[in-house]
């Protein structure tokens, strides 16, 4: 389906298959007849729990509350939808009925959003919900063919909320809608194969989180390994050319040895894979823990108790599977799960009692590819369309790097903002000339220092920057070397616009990632 869906406004009359239902004043048949459900002369609370749509009726689960507080779960049958979470005053006429009056009717079909706020959902901001009904409307002669639907939201604030869309063509009951906000009352209808996949990431997300651990974990249990480990010689040479591999400070200060690790971080193995580049997967960091897992695997005691590699493994093979069925599992899910974030927090894991040093490795190792994946979804997750209509793309990545004795993560997230594709339709002389934006994000912990994050950002070679450190000493320590940070990247042929150090953490924005803006440049 192609095409804008929009919110219709209440209606000032009773729909006719409303009117129709309720001769008699008996609109919702019970699937099971109940003799004395409801006393005669009395009225029990009804809320719509749930509902679907059978050809022509709709069934519907019902909570009723009962005189005296008690409470019973009840199918019936309506000649047209409740939407979800109505509240009705019932009583029952017959063993077989139950009856709500005309006005309670009008008013629960209207109890669906009827506009969208547009501060709470800007424009561009993707709606997911499932379709839990559809009907055809009566048209004029000669009048295109409306379809109106209820759908439920599964995603933003206003999760398990009910929309009333009118469309084009019908939507298949039961499936799953993404859409982006047009207005305060329309939709762009968004087609799934090309957003299928966010649920997934989400999901998947909020699984590696779970069990990822910092790398420095990892690499720091390496490094302590005495010599006379009993170990696999294929083993003891890849964990020695895993160590030895560790880029130093001095390394990322210059382009090729930076470009070099960030390509092998593991933030690109899967794309280095499709395109049949496996001569340079050597150095990779995550097909490297790939390996260490596969040689650490066979030597571990026949008792253990904790397998992640074969775990990760069964994982591997059931990841297509889980990507298809994981959009017919929105219905149980209530709220979309938090992206992941930067910087990821440090996590590191407690060796188990009982645990000989390659269980302990093998858990080190696969809670290490876990945090790298945590990273790569992320990038995904905060990857999308502005408000604006331009195009976000994100790379979020991590890198051990080597100070004297010491690992220091790195973690990294570069983000690209292209301009909407619509510009370029549009007459030069009516237009305001927008170019690529780019931004860059570090943090890391380098001692003595403490905890300090960078964010920068790049447009038509103007350079704006902010950096905070924790530690009160360190801020003043930037702040002294600010004046010489700004000469050598005006040396370096950029225009500094802002550069600021402040003591403490960056603020978090309650704007979606899609919409944050680190600096306005159009201030």
């Amino acid at each position: 389906m192609k095409g804008d869906m929009n919110i219709p406004p209440i209606p000032q009359s009773a729909p006719s298959s409303v009117r129709q239902g309720l001769v008699g004043g008996e609109v919702l048949k019970l699937l099971q007849p109940a003799e004395g459900l409801i006393r005669p002369g009395q009225s029990a609370q009804a809320e719509v729990l749930a509902l679907k749509q059978n050809d022509l009726t709709f069934q519907l689960l019902l909570k009723l509350t009962l005189a005296g507080g008690r409470e019973t779960n009840v199918q019936a049958s309506s000649t047209f939808p409740l939407p979800l979470g109505s509240q009705l005053a019932v009583t029952q006429p017959s063993a077989g009925n139950l009856a709500i009056s005309l006005q309670q009717a009008l008013s629960s079909s209207v109890a669906t959003l009827t506009r969208l706020d547009t501060q709470q959902l800007p424009v561009g901001t993707l709606l997911q919900g499932k379709v839990l009904t559809t009907q055809a409307l009566a048209q004029p002669a000669g009048q295109p063919a409306v379809y109106r639907s209820l759908v439920t939201l599964l995603n933003s604030a206003l999760s398990g909320s009910t929309l009333t869309l009118d469309s084009p063509q019908p939507l298949r009951i039961g499936s799953l809608l993404s859409a982006q906000v047009d207005g305060p009352q329309s939709l762009n209808f968004v087609p799934l194969n090309g957003r299928q996949e966010q649920l997934a990431v989400a999901q998947q997300l909020a699984t590696q989180q779970r069990r990822q651990g910092s790398l420095e974990g990892l690499l720091n249990a390496l490094q302590k390994l005495p010599a006379s480990a009993d170990m696999p010689a294929d083993l003891r040479t890849s964990i020695d050319k895993l160590l030895a591999g560790l880029p130093a400070h001095a390394q990322l200060s210059n382009a090729k040895g930076l470009g070099d690790a960030l390509l092998n971080s593991g933030a690109f193995l899967e794309a280095r894979l499709l395109s049949g580049q496996t001569q340079a997967l050597a150095p990779d960091m995550k097909a490297t823990l790939l390996r260490l897992i596969a040689q650490i695997l066979p030597g571990l005691p026949a008792s253990t108790s904790f397998n992640p590699g074969m775990a990760a493994s069964t994982q591997a093979q059931a990841l297509p599977t889980f990507v298809r069925n994981a959009l017919g599992m929105l219905g149980q899910i209530s709220a979309k799960p938090q992206p992941g974030g930067f910087p990821l927090p440090q996590r590191l894991l407690q060796s188990g009692e009982g645990e000989d040093s390659l269980e302990n490795l093998l858990k080190l190792a696969a809670a290490a590819i876990s945090r790298l994946q945590s990273h790569q979804l992320s990038s995904l997750e905060q990857s999308g369309r502005t408000a604006e209509g331009g195009v976000l793309t994100t790379w979020q990545l991590e890198i051990p790097m080597r100070n004297a004795h010491d690992i220091v993560p790195l973690q990294i997230k570069f983000q690209r903002e292209d301009p909407p594709e619509k510009q370029a339709q549009d007459k030069p002389e009516s237009r305001e000339i927008k170019d690529q934006l780019w931004r860059v994000e570090l943090a890391f912990d380098l001692a003595p220092l403490g905890p300090l994050h960078v964010q920068a950002q790049l447009l038509r070679g103007n350079l704006s920057g902010q950096l905070w450190a924790e530690q009160a000493f360190t801020a003043n320590l930037i702040e002294s070397q600010l004046g010489a940070l700004r000469q050598r990247l005006s040396d370096a042929g950029l225009s500094v616009t802002d550069l600021d150090c402040h003591q403490g953490t960056p603020p978090q924005s309650g704007h979606t990632r899609l919409e944050q803006r680190w600096v306005d440049e159009t201030a």
